[in-house]
């Protein structure tokens, strides 16, 4: 499996290229800003994306989610709840004061707990992972789990915001990631990879 990282945006989000090195069939999690950076990597990897996922609906993680989208004609997927997220009076104020105009188009596939993700050999699992944002999912399969900002290297997402729960981020960590393989590797929404075992040994802010 091809797993791309591209550091994108001012709050240096995490953009994922992940791709089939079978087929060459591919898909992109959260394209956050930059969409010429994510173009030229689709490009270089010669792979053929067919399919965009967000972990969830916050402007950093949805920037140049349009322009990628329009210019690969790839489908793109969202957690259930990721219409009502982003329609927030909160979501609204932060994208403005950010300076983007990151809206979210329509959804072409829903994502729900349990559902799969079918990349050619490539086969993922939808953990719905709230808390940090209502519409939180994490994307599982292959050995690795595309945490979002559920879950960081030694930290957790922000409950701080409108619309957060740290008690359903606490259980999404604790009963949803916390219970994959150790040697799981976790590819977060900002920041360093990490594994679920580490995480369990020493994250400091789930015990």
């Amino acid at each position: 499996m091809i797993v791309e990282t591209l550091t994108v945006g001012f709050i240096a989000t995490n953009c994922y290229v992940v791709g089939s090195e079978m087929t060459g069939k591919g898909m992109i999690i959260d394209p956050g800003a930059e969409p010429k950076l994510i173009l030229k990597t689709v490009a270089d990897l010669n792979l053929s994306v067919s399919l965009i996922a967000i972990t969830h609906s916050h402007f950093d993680h949805i920037g140049a989610l349009k322009q990628v989208k329009d210019a690969t004609g790839a489908k793109f997927a969202v957690g259930t709840s990721a219409l009502k997220a982003t329609t927030s009076a909160f979501t609204k104020l932060m994208a403005a004061m950010s300076g983007s105009s990151a809206t979210i188009p329509e959804p072409d596939i829903l994502l729900k707990d349990g559902d799969s993700i079918d990349i050619d050999d490539l086969h993922f699992k939808v953990l719905y992972t709230p808390g940090h944002s209502p519409d939180g999912i994490s994307i599982y399969g292959q050995g690795v789990v595309f945490s979002g900002d559920t879950l960081f290297n030694y930290g957790i997402g922000r409950t701080d915001f409108p619309g957060c729960s740290e008690e359903q981020l606490f259980a999404g960590i604790k009963n949803k990631l916390y219970v994959l393989p150790d040697n799981t590797v976790v590819y977060p929404g900002h920041g360093p990879e990490t594994t679920i075992g580490r995480e369990k040994r020493g994250n400091p802010f789930i015990r």
